[in-house]
């Protein structure tokens, strides 16, 4: 199982950025993707999900209505749109999945990637 993110960046406050996660080896139809964050001396948090088949969605309450998480299922591509950003979404961004649930749990999530770092200044 691979997931590959790419996209992070450093912007301004207010700016945008997407983020894809590459996914390949996945062997269930019914897994979920999440896209996960941890900040310097934070623990890592949940930030959006998507379930693969169906596209059921959830986000953390931070970013709802600034965040958006789709897939495109020919690219086996998940993306999260991430707009008005602000200092406090500072952290590595890691794409991960799971077979089994849509969760917020970090420990739920079974494979990961490499992580991206999202860098935003005020």
């Amino acid at each position: 199982v691979q997931l590959v993110e790419s996209g992070g960046g450093s912007v301004q406050a207010g700016d945008s950025l997407r983020l894809s996660c590459a996914v390949s080896g996945l062997l269930s139809s019914s897994y979920v993707v999440g896209w996960l964050r941890q900040a310097p001396g934070a623990e890592r948090e949940f930030v959006a999900g998507i379930r693969w088949i169906g596209g059921r969605t959830l986000y953390t309450d931070s970013v709802k209505g600034r965040f958006t998480i789709s897939r495109d299922n020919a690219k086996n591509t998940v993306y999260l749109q991430m707009n008005s950003l602000k200092p406090e979404d500072t952290a590595i961004y890691y794409c991960a999945a799971n077979g089994v649930i849509l969760t917020t749990t970090p420990g739920d999530y079974d494979y990961w990637g490499q992580g991206t770092q999202v860098t935003v200044s005020s």
